[in-house]
């Protein structure tokens, strides 16, 4: 069984839905402390030629608080603003009113807990996209928070009867794949292969949205995009 693990991430790039489709089970990895300046409220949208950030706030909290212990600021006001601009930047794009509402309904979520929030926006997006990967919060495996990294990865496969962990390429300079073999996980890396498709104009900016893709691109054409991929084995 593979199983892929990453943190909630807000509308992610198409490598995210690559490795949950990789994988037979998805972990969301809730319960590690929430970083600033990451992907986990904001992701980037094609504006005029030119990648420009989208941000759902979060309100203020200890530092140290875990993703699944934050909350966002009041999305019927910042979620309207969101949804404003995505549609301002892509109202000629050919699958903008199907895209569009997807956003909307994912947007009118009720719970402002920022982990169960963009989970929920994973699961919509992965049900357009026909990816049926069953996806689970690590916060509900109650293994511990305060191992090393690369043990408590080793720990959460083996709690889900998993045999192979197949990581985001950026994962290679982190984990042993010796290590891992000696507790029974294959350990892989997925790698993306050149990903474009049409936008607006000549020039392609990459690695923006799931958002940009679904603008763009029929369902049938992004299920081709997400199985542009290798998985690499670990030394």
């Amino acid at each position: 069984m593979k199983l892929a693990l990453m943190q909630p991430y807000l509308f992610p790039y198409v490598g995210y839905f690559q490795l949950i489709q990789a994988c037979d089970r998805f972990v969301v990895y809730d319960d590690v402390q929430y970083m600033k300046g990451g992907w986990i409220n904001r992701n980037r949208i094609l504006v005029n030629g030119s990648a420009k950030w989208t941000t759902l706030p979060v309100e203020k909290d200890h530092v140290s608080s875990s993703i699944n212990e934050r909350y966002f600021a009041t999305i019927p006001e910042t979620g309207p603003l969101m949804l404003r601009q995505i549609e301002a930047a892509y109202r000629d794009a050919p699958f903008f009113r199907d895209t569009l509402e997807l956003v909307r309904e994912c947007l009118t979520y009720g719970d402002l807990n920022v982990a169960r929030f963009v989970t929920q926006t994973l699961i919509q997006l992965c049900r357009c996209l026909q990816i049926d990967t069953p996806i689970t919060p690590s916060s509900d495996l109650a293994i511990g928070r305060h191992m090393p990294a690369d043990e408590r990865v080793i720990a959460i496969n083996k709690a889900l009867g998993a045999d192979h962990y197949i990581n985001a390429p950026g994962g290679s300079a982190l984990y042993d794949g010796a290590k891992f073999r000696a507790h029974g996980v294959e350990l892989s890396f997925l790698r993306p292969k050149d990903i474009t498709y049409r936008q607006f104009g000549d020039q392609f900016v990459p690695s923006l949205s799931i958002i940009d893709v679904l603008m763009f691109n029929s369902i049938e054409a992004a299920g081709r995009l997400l199985r542009l991929y290798d998985l690499v084995p670990a030394a």
